[in-house]
């Protein structure tokens, strides 16, 4: 019997992280294959599907706050609700192939289980896989994965920033991720995550306290914090950049309504009004 269970161990040692992949892809699934349907929540019809819309096709100067002002937020993780909806796609395959792009996030939750419990045996790859399950499986996420809401979607850049952050730890990390590579792909993920949901800011402030543990010695920590945090703020203004550009062009203020205070007075400043 053992003997006839050690191909399947080989298997699943070889292809853990696809596998990990693929359940939670299936898991994921279940959801609008249980409803048959996706739910439109109020805030579904309030303002997502305008907002994949104005991802393709900017309102500004047509509409006036036509979804009051979450028309403001950053819209592109809209998009493919949106465009699903628009090719008139059933709210079944709209469901499903969005829980399909959102089950992307187990990889970086896979890869911190491996930190935290390295190892080659099957009873290993069983914890990762368990860790990954009861990550995946709050309350938080299981509620979205029906609806239009793009709060996976923007946490899968900032698990993807942790998760690299911490692949200096991880005896199984390929070669050609240095640790330099790891800081420098960590910081590029935690400023796409900030520029696509502004609340993971407060998080991003931290990474440079995982980029410090990354090596040994004052002035390589100092170094790899230093290319982290300008990595962060290259990323997130080539990906916030466009669309930040629109709001102080429309109304002075590239995160309006947020700060609008400080930035009127460099409107002031400037002796120009939108």
């Amino acid at each position: 019997m053992i003997n006839a269970l050690r191909p399947a161990a080989g298997v699943l040692l070889r292809h853990e992280m696809l596998l990990v992949l693929l359940l939670t892809a299936v898991g994921f699934g279940s959801i609008p294959m249980l409803h048959q349907a996706m739910e439109l929540s109020w805030d579904g019809l309030n303002h997502h599907i305008y907002l994949g819309w104005t991802a393709g096709e900017h309102r500004f100067g047509h509409d006036f706050l036509a979804a009051s002002y979450q028309s403001l937020q950053y819209p592109y993780l809209y998009w493919p609700a949106y465009k699903l909806a628009a090719l008139g796609a059933s709210g079944l395959v709209a469901g499903l192939v969005l829980a399909a792009v959102q089950a992307v996030i187990a990889i970086p939750a896979w890869l911190l289980a491996r930190v935290c419990m390295p190892g080659a045996t099957v009873f290993d790859a069983a914890m990762r896989m368990a860790a990954v399950l009861l990550a995946l499986m709050t309350s938080v996420i299981l509620l979205l994965l029906n609806t239009t809401s793009n709060d996976v979607l923007g946490a899968i850049p900032m698990l993807w920033a942790i998760a690299l952050a911490a692949t200096p730890h991880d005896a199984a990390t390929p070669a050609w991720l240095t640790v330099r590579r790891a800081v420098l792909l960590s910081g590029v993920a935690a400023g796409a995550a900030v520029a696509g949901k502004l609340s993971n800011g407060p998080i991003a402030i931290l990474l440079p306290l995982l980029w410090l543990l990354a090596s040994s010695g004052l002035l390589a920590r100092a170094r790899l914090a230093v290319l982290g945090s300008v990595a962060t703020l290259l990323s997130f203004f080539a990906c916030y950049g466009y669309w930040g550009w629109l709001l102080w062009k429309y109304f002075g203020n590239p995160v309006y309504p947020l700060y609008d205070g400080y930035f009127a007075a460099v409107r002031v400043l400037l002796g120009w009004q939108p």
